[in-house]
């Protein structure tokens, strides 16, 4: 799994110093949420326990939050933001997709939808 602190990291490997946008377009699943946040905890343990491994980008403050929500509003509008909600952390996208939050995720996942968007991604071969 790789991890980069919002909005980029030296360390990162998923980015090529573009920021999200970047990552997001080169990266089949990107989780992004806040640093020790459960519901972040929970996405990434159920795409690792279907053997997806997201790039992963933790946001440790408000700074970094607004900068993100920014970066997002650039990428236009996707997913919930096309519904009129609006974006909420932990994010998912998959295959440059925002898919949306652990909510959209699990509904996703219990529906039989995300296995087959994951390999239609690149993310899981089998």
């Amino acid at each position: 799994m790789q991890r980069a602190a919002f909005p980029s990291s030296p360390s990162s490997s998923s980015s090529s110093g573009g920021g999200v946008k970047t990552t997001v377009e080169e990266t089949p699943v990107v989780v992004i949420g806040q640093r020790g946040c459960c519901m972040g905890h929970v996405v990434k343990r159920l795409l690792q326990g279907l053997g997806v491994s997201p790039a992963v980008w933790e946001i440790a403050g408000e700074a970094e939050e607004m900068a993100l929500r920014a970066e997002l509003g650039e990428m236009g509008p996707t997913g919930d933001e096309q519904r009129g909600f609006p974006v909420t952390l932990p994010v998912i996208f998959i295959g440059g997709r925002l898919l949306g939050g652990l909510d959209h995720l699990m509904a996703a996942h219990i529906s039989g939808e995300l296995v087959p968007n994951l390999k239609e991604a690149g993310a899981l071969w089998l």
